[in-house]
């Protein structure tokens, strides 16, 4: 009998171990400068399931993400949610981007943002308070590459701010 208790005990508890695991709540976001081109291109890399429950509640509880036949409306929800979530501004003036598209890629969502006619940076301001409205653990990471820079931050609920400097 003491043989049983053990084996149970051995096979339970390595089932309370993995649901008491946290999950990171984290995105990816990638600002690149191409002074050529006069654009400042943007990547958001953010989890499929975490994105799509940020637009059922948002917009429109039905939506599924990353479905073979996904209906046009998801990129206008898409682009309304990262307009609301992300504010940019450029040498200080409030700069507006575009919304390029998306693409998955496994777990994650990429999408796509630019800014256009950028002649130079010298300060970069962005506020990231993507999914913040589901998990205030989330953080929001931010990588740029400008003026032949690299700097990065790591935005959270309560810091949703970063200033930069390129001068």
């Amino acid at each position: 009998m003491n043989f049983f208790k053990l084996l149970i005990f051995i096979t339970i508890i390595p089932f309370f171990a993995f649901t008491s695991m946290h999950k990171y709540y984290i995105s990816v976001t990638q600002v690149n400068y191409v002074e050529e081109k006069e654009s400042v291109q943007i990547i958001s890399r953010i989890f499929i399931d975490d994105f799509e429950n940020a637009l059922k509640s948002n917009y429109d509880e039905s939506i599924i993400l990353a479905e073979k036949n996904e209906p046009e409306i998801v990129d206008t929800y898409m682009d309304t949610y990262l307009q609301d979530k992300i504010k940019l501004q450029i040498n200080n003036k409030d700069v507006l981007f575009n919304f390029i598209g998306k693409e998955y890629e496994g777990d994650i969502v990429r999408c796509y943002l630019e800014v256009v006619d950028v002649k130079h940076i010298e300060t970069f301001s962005i506020t990231n308070s993507v999914l913040f409205d589901l998990q205030t653990d989330q953080q929001n990471i931010v990588k740029t590459k400008i003026n032949a820079k690299n700097k990065s931050v790591i935005l959270n609920y309560d810091n949703p701010n970063a200033l930069l400097k390129f001068n």
